[in-house]
């Protein structure tokens, strides 16, 4: 009887040590394995409503702009901000689409869409001043004529 008393505690205490390795081992293998690699930490990425931009071109409405927007941006940074980013994104692009006048829908051409997201980025950082704004992306746009739009 005792015999089997002890069989059975010695049983139960290699199971636990067992069970204890094991823990520990999974454990230190995982802070291990998990080597800080390239990630976008720390980023927020946000979309933004539709910005329309009316053209105007001898002296009467054409049509409109209508883009539509993201951007990512520094997450601690973004909620230090006393305004929101999204208001000075729209605001830019909407001031950049509206005097540039390269944009001419008579005679299409292609448009630089780069350099109009790069001015916009650096425009929206200045008047924040600081890197805020990590990237602008394009999501869409489009020109609706004023002859489309219903009344």
């Amino acid at each position: 009887m005792i015999r089997n008393i002890a069989t059975g505690a010695w049983v139960c205490t290699l199971a636990l040590g067992a069970c204890y390795m094991a823990a520990s081992y999974a454990v230190g293998s995982q802070s291990k394995d998990e080597q800080p690699q390239h990630q976008l930490i720390g980023l927020q990425y946000k979309k933004l409503p539709a910005v329309n931009v009316p053209i105007i071109a001898d002296g009467a409405v054409k049509g409109y702009i209508v883009a539509q927007m993201v951007f990512t941006a520094d997450a601690d940074t973004l909620r230090t901000l006393s305004v929101p980013a999204d208001a000075f994104i729209r605001d830019e692009a909407f001031r950049y689409m509206y005097s540039d006048t390269r944009i001419d829908f008579a005679n299409l051409s292609r448009y630089n869409v780069n350099q109009m997201i790069a001015d916009v980025r650096s425009n929206v950082n200045k008047r924040l001043g600081a890197e805020v704004v990590k990237e602008i992306l394009l999501e869409g746009i489009n020109f609706v004529d004023k002859a489309d739009i219903r009344p």
